[in-house]
């Protein structure tokens, strides 16, 4: 699609559209995630080393069976159009969460959790099909507008969660959580438009055995790959045990899943300011400068949430963490977008995913192995020397990245 097609194409439209699915989408899946280790907890009499690492597991069955299904899912979107991921996506997760429900074992999560995977992606699909259709000098901006979707979304499941949970049960939240899911299954179905034009596959004698030999830079594709997934394992690491560190901090009185909603939630509050201003500084002043930004500052917040000693300072450097991620997870899906194919776009987003996926399977089972061994203030730690380390391997790998011309070269 060239870009005067882009332009007569309902992008706009599909891009509000799929703003308000992937809130709800994420509203959905955020309404469990912070209490998910307090639900492994009510199916046992399990010490607090078991507890977290039971946990890890649950965390991590999803996204192991996520990162070996995305690229496939990636391939047949490429072929058959992003619309039937989207449809795919929002049913078979709306389901499998709802059966999440009726569990009474740590086994059965995990197997449901594998089950999710199987049909995860909804997000990255949205991603996707917005980033086909968008003119190439709006992409940054729309991706990021984008990205508050889910981000609101992820703002308000905790807190609707957490007061779900301590008036009723937090078992209830999932079955809330595949209704949710389901909506967005008929909106995807009757609002999303799609005018997809599968590209004819290139002869056999012209294809080549390296997936990234259609990228014009494939150092480039590789390093932001990579930053995903550090990002990611550094973000989940903390997920399983947030609200366990709220429980111990709050010495085990008052109401606690109230608040770790809360917590977990704040971060959504700056992002949703932050990010599609980021977006528009990048697409005028380079994507990179803003990925830099995110890594620095991402370091600088994460260290002290290892050594606060009050929920009330853990709430205010998580809300500072939006910040961070409104300039890290959205410029690194511009700059993919910037540098890819139009024809591979489902591709290179599938495989964002997939190393997004292999990150929180990492992250859910080493943060959950660092808290075990050590406490919860290593996982803060801990993430925050890795934010620092990916801000070292951009800077000397891809020193290009710095560069506002190498940002904007397809656009």
């Amino acid at each position: 699609m060239d870009e005067a097609e882009r332009e007569r194409s309902p992008w706009r439209k599909n891009l509000h559209v799929l703003w308000f699915c992937t809130f709800v989408a994420g509203m959905a899946f955020s309404e469990i995630m912070p209490f998910l280790s307090l639900y492994i907890s009510s199916f046992g009499d399990y010490t607090k080393a078991q507890v977290t690492m039971y946990s890890g597991v649950v965390y991590a069955a999803d996204f192991l069976v996520s990162a070996i299904a995305s690229p496939l899912w990636g391939l047949l979107a490429d072929r058959k159009g992003r619309k039937i991921m989207l449809l795919r996506s929002s049913l078979g997760m709306g389901i499998s969460l709802t059966l999440m429900g009726f569990a009474t074992t740590v086994w059965q999560m995990v197997a449901l959790r594998a089950l999710q995977g199987v049909f995860a992606g909804y997000i990255s699909n949205a991603q996707a099909l917005v980033a086909s259709q968008t003119p190439r000098k709006h992409s940054g901006a729309s991706l990021s507008t984008l990205m508050t979707g889910p981000t609101s979304g992820m703002l308000l499941g905790p807190v609707f969660g957490g007061i779900l949970a301590q008036i009723f049960s937090i078992r209830l939240t999932f079955f809330i959580t595949g209704g949710l899911l389901l909506v967005t299954f008929f909106m995807s179905w009757g609002l999303v438009e799609e005018k997809f034009k599968p590209v004819a596959p290139k002869p056999k004698e012209e294809r080549s055995f390296n997936p990234l030999a259609a990228f014009p830079n494939p150092k480039l594709i590789l390093v932001l790959l990579s930053s995903t997934l550090i990002v990611q394992f550094g973000n989940i690491s903390i997920s399983p045990i947030i609200s366990l560190y709220v429980k111990e901090l709050m010495h085990n009185v008052g109401p606690i899943t109230v608040v770790a909603g809360i917590i977990a939630a704040l971060p959504g509050i700056s992002n949703i300011i932050a990010s599609p201003r980021l977006g528009r500084y990048g697409d005028k002043h380079g994507s990179g400068k803003v990925l830099l930004f995110g890594y620095i500052f991402a370091t600088i917040m994460y260290l002290p949430q290892g050594f606060v000693t009050s929920v009330w300072m853990l709430g205010l450097l998580r809300l500072m963490i939006g910040i961070s991620d409104g300039a890290l997870f959205p410029e690194i899906q511009t700059l993919l977008t910037k540098n890819t194919p139009v024809e591979l776009t489902s591709t290179v987003f599938s495989w964002n995913q997939s190393f997004q996926s292999v990150g929180n399977m990492l992250g859910s089972l080493v943060g959950g192995w660092i808290a075990g061994i050590f406490n919860y203030n290593a996982v803060f730690i801990t993430t925050a020397a890795l934010m620092l380390i990916n801000l070292a391997l951009v800077w000397w790998l891809i020193p290009e990245i710095r560069q506002h011309q190498s940002q904007t070269s397809n656009a």
